[in-house]
């Protein structure tokens, strides 16, 4: 059975008041306040909900981005039930290097069971990868080095959040992390490009902690399989070794449709 909203954003509760806590309030506010309301967002295949998590009574409350593993839509070339688990791995992944911004995620019970929970970042929606790339090709090396690592299967224009303060923020990473090369992205300016030097040393540091026993992959081994976590090591192992974006297919590695 398809997921159903939970109770509406007016659902008899005083006039919400968003709040923008501090980060550690905001990760305990992810992983265990009430959902008091929430929308479906029809966006994409698989169900998403906006909902407002209770953040200290009288109305306060945080918006977060809650995807259930219910609601999503079986893949073949994904396990099914564990694009939400891929979420927060691109989250412990992102927060690691330090970069590119991933809004802070967690794994909870929701609603509709489990799903990841992510905080939510107020954007300018006309704001996509088509119109940043003009001036901001050097951020946005970041997400394109990221998508090589983690093997970004789903990278479109619209995946790329601009905040208030001019920050990007990167968003849906549920088709990542697959053993196979799944990289499809819209980010054709880089193929073929050199990885910049500061980025190929960020991820040196990796090494040590994504071989066995090392601190990344106790974290990622019960988001993702050994042979994804053996996978995304050669990976890492292949950008060090050459630090150079691949040339790929313009008709099999750009996803549909482009935002």
């Amino acid at each position: 059975m398809a997921p159903t909203n939970p109770p509406p954003l007016s659902a008899g509760r005083p006039e919400p008041r968003l709040v923008d806590p501090p980060p550690e309030l905001a990760r305990t506010i992810l992983e265990s306040a009430e959902i008091v309301a929430g929308a479906q967002v029809r966006l994409g295949s698989n169900y998403t909900f906006l909902v407002h998590l209770d953040a200290g009574g009288d109305g306060r409350v945080m918006r977060a981005i809650y995807k259930p593993r219910a609601g999503e839509r079986p893949l073949a070339d994904y396990p099914d039930g564990t694009l939400y688990l891929r979420e927060y791995a691109a989250f412990i992944v992102s927060e690691r290097l330090g970069w590119p911004h991933i809004p802070m995620t967690v794994i909870r019970e929701g609603p509709h069971g489990p799903g990841s929970m992510q905080r939510f970042v107020e954007f300018d929606p006309s704001v996509t990868y088509f119109n940043l790339r003009e001036e901001r090709l050097d951020e946005l090396a970041l997400f394109a080095a990221f998508d090589l690592l983690v093997n970004n299967g789903d990278r479109k224009g619209g995946h790329f959040l601009e905040d208030a303060q001019g920050t990007l923020w990167s968003v849906d990473h549920g088709l990542t992390f697959n053993e196979r090369f799944k990289v499809r992205t819209v980010m054709l300016e880089f193929w073929g490009e050199p990885i910049p030097e500061r980025l190929v040393a960020d991820l040196q540091a990796l090494t040590g902690e994504l071989d066995a026993g090392g601190t990344l992959r106790e974290r990622l081994k019960c988001q993702i399989s050994v042979a994804e976590l053996d996978a995304l090591r050669a990976r890492l192992s292949g950008i060090l070794e050459t630090p150079v974006h691949p040339v790929l297919d313009p008709y099999l590695n750009v996803p549909w449709p482009l935002v």
